[in-house]
């Protein structure tokens, strides 16, 4: 009970009712912050539970359309207690890919069903100059990462995020695609005429691309206990919200290419009940039809 007032209280707080610096004082102001140029350093953080046919898609992606300009490190928290993650970790580890460089992170599931756990353990411990906070389920395509290097040089902004994604309809298990990424481990390519483009409005959860001086100073939502208290059960992402609200901004948009993400019906990450997971699966249906209306 205690744990959903506050999570209505937060909620509340990220609406911008309450001055985000009661609760993050250290935030670094833009002139404190470095504008650096050349070579920039990316950390892409990612989390998969149970969702291994969409990580392929993603890690593939690094594979296939891997960065010139930029180095990227790719962290991925997993718990090790998901075979087929690991399975798929393990190949992908074997895969020597210019300017890319793997990095697993293990975790019990309890922090894992936390994502705001993971994102600040990357975020206090990350030596990049940007950090990249996604979903497994986004696919980095069509010379994404180079441009968005370009588009990076100098800047000091706290937030970015693509402005535009494509994206797929809802998709059912027993789709082609994700029957493909539910095979042996391999490297995977998509059919990019099943993705939609759509405009973004502002960095959503997996679109926050965060500069690193801030990442270092104030982590991911680390002055909010709820979102750093480990669960039996995989929680819905109240935090990225609360992010923004952190860092007083809701991102600046940038033009990068080659953005994809896979959408999809079934959220095999939760552990709750069939009913409850059915009625998540009705309401994903809902919000889907709602945005094509909008």
């Amino acid at each position: 009970m205690f744990d959903n007032l506050r999570l209505v209280f937060f909620k509340f707080a990220a609406k911008g009712w309450i001055p985000a610096k009661w609760f993050e004082p250290d935030f670094i102001p833009e002139s404190d912050r470095q504008a650096k140029t050349g070579r920039l350093k990316l950390e892409i953080v990612s989390h998969c539970w149970r969702y291994s046919h969409f990580l392929a898609y993603q890690l593939s992606s690094l594979v296939q359309f891997s960065p010139v300009r930029m180095d990227v490190t790719i962290t991925v928290f997993y718990c090790p207690e998901d075979e087929k993650t690991s399975q798929l970790l393990l190949f992908f580890a074997q895969q020597d890919v210019p300017n890319i460089t793997w990095n697993w992170r293990p975790l019990p599931r309890q922090k894992l069903f936390r994502r705001g756990i993971g994102r600040n353990m990357a975020a206090l411990e990350t030596t990049a100059d940007w950090v990249w906070f996604t979903d497994c389920d986004l696919i980095f395509r069509d010379d994404c990462l180079d441009t968005l290097s370009d588009l990076l040089q100098g800047k000091q902004d706290v937030l970015f995020f693509p402005e535009e994604e494509r994206t797929t309809d809802l998709l059912t298990e027993d789709n082609p695609m994700l029957q493909a990424g539910s095979g042996e481990p391999q490297i995977l390519t998509v059919n990019t005429s099943n993705f939609t483009a759509r405009k973004m409005s502002r960095a959503t959860g997996p679109l926050q691309i965060a500069h690193g001086d801030i990442c270092r100073a104030v982590g991911y939502c680390r002055s909010i206990g709820l979102y750093q208290q480990p669960s039996e059960t995989w929680c819905k992402a109240h935090e990225d919200r609360a992010f923004r609200w952190l860092l007083r901004s809701q991102g600046e948009p940038l033009p990068v290419p080659g953005v994809y993400r896979i959408r999809h019906i079934s959220k095999g990450r939760y552990t709750g009940s069939q009913s409850g997971n059915y009625l998540r699966t009705l309401l994903r249906k809902f919000q889907s039809w709602l945005r094509q209306k909008a």
